[in-house]
C-alpha cells in the first residue's frame, strides 16, 4: 500500500467512524424508544432503529465518506441495502445468540434489580446484547462498503 492510499483509508475510517457513532447514536436512541416508551418487542425495536440509522448512514457515507458523487445512485443504493441486509443479519443473528446468556449474566453479577437506573438486569442484558451487536454490524459494514458499495475505481 502506497502512503497516499494509507492515509485516505485512515482518513475514511475516521470519518467513517463519526459517522458510525452518529448512526448508533439515532440507532440506539430510536431502539430505546420503540422499545421502552412505545413497548414494541426488543427485535421489532431493533429493525426499526437499524433503518433510521442506514437511512442517515446512505447519505453521510456517499456524499462525505466516500465521497462517490460521479457514480449511479440506483446500484450504489442496492448495493448500500444489500450490505446492510448481510451487515445487519450478522448483528441480528449475535443478538439472537447473546441475548439469554447476557441477561443471565447481567441478572447473576449484578443482582435483578436496577430500579435507581429505572432498569431491570434483563434490560441491562439486552442493552449489552444490543452494543455488542453493534459492534459486529460496524466492523462488517465497513468492510462490506468500502470494498464493494463504495469501492473506489482503479485508474489505469
Amino acid at each position: 500500500m502506497e502512503k497516499k492510499e494509507i492515509r485516505t483509508t485512515m482518513v475514511q475510517l475516521i470519518k467513517y467512524g463519526i459517522v458510525g457513532v452518529s448512526n448508533s447514536l439515532i440507532t440506539l436512541i430510536v431502539i430505546f424508544l420503540f422499545n421502552s416508551v412505545l413497548n414494541l418487542s426488543l427485535l421489532l425495536a431493533d429493525v426499526v432503529g437499524y433503518v433510521a440509522g442506514v437511512i442517515n448512514s446512505f447519505i453521510w457515507n456517499k456524499q462525505w465518506v466516500f465521497k462517490t458523487h460521479d457514480t449511479k445512485l440506483v446500484k450504489e443504493m442496492s448495493l448500500f441495502v444489500t450490505g446492510f441486509l448481510i451487515c445487519f443479519g450478522l448483528q441480528f443473528i449475535t443478538l439472537l445468540i447473546i441475548t439469554k446468556p447476557t441477561i443471565a449474566i447481567a441478572e447473576t453479577s449484578l443482582g435483578s434489580d436496577f430500579s435507581a437506573f429505572g432498569m431491570s438486569a434483563k434490560e441491562v442484558g439486552e442493552y449489552a446484547a444490543v452494543i455488542i451487536g453493534m459492534v459486529v454490524y460496524t466492523l462488517s459494514n465497513y468492510i462490506f462498503n468500502r470494498f464493494v458499495t463504495f469501492k473506489a475505481k482503479k485508474e489505469a
